[in-house]
């Protein structure tokens, strides 16, 4: 018989009617009201946990897009740097080359090694480099 009741008391009768009592109401609503509450706190932590991942997301994607582009101009600034380093040299070379040629011996030599000018007076033989020949 123990065994009988004991199902009974784990599967409650459908037959028993419950007590209509104000008491009974007003239990009943307040763990109404309760339930409600804790499913909106979770719908609530739900969306603030959502909007929380997406912002995350979002700033993390945009941290190594940041990255990315900061080595590119970090690449950047140093090829720049290279060439201005070329450009200084060929500037300083240009003021050398424009210095020389404002002087009129360097000039009268570069005509005479290049155009065979000579001086007056002054005869210019050409004359074969021995290791050139072919026989």
């Amino acid at each position: 018989m123990d065994e009988v009741e004991g199902k009974n008391m784990n599967h409650p009768n459908k037959r028993v009617t419950k007590i209509k009592s104000a008491y009974v109401d007003r239990y009943d609503k307040e763990m109404e009201r309760k339930q409600k509450r804790k499913k909106k706190l979770l719908q609530r932590l739900v969306m603030v946990s959502t909007a929380f991942v997406i912002f995350l997301g979002v700033m993390v994607s945009y941290h190594f897009s940041q990255r990315s582009e900061y080595a590119d101009k970090e690449q950047q600034s140093e090829e720049l740097m290279q060439e201005y380093g070329d450009l200084h040299i060929q500037k300083k070379n240009l003021k050398e080359e424009i210095n020389l040629l404002n002087d009129e011996d360097y000039v009268l030599d570069i005509a005479r090694t290049n155009y065979f000018l000579s001086k007056e007076g002054e005869l210019i033989f050409q004359v074969d480099d021995p290791d050139e020949r072919s026989y």
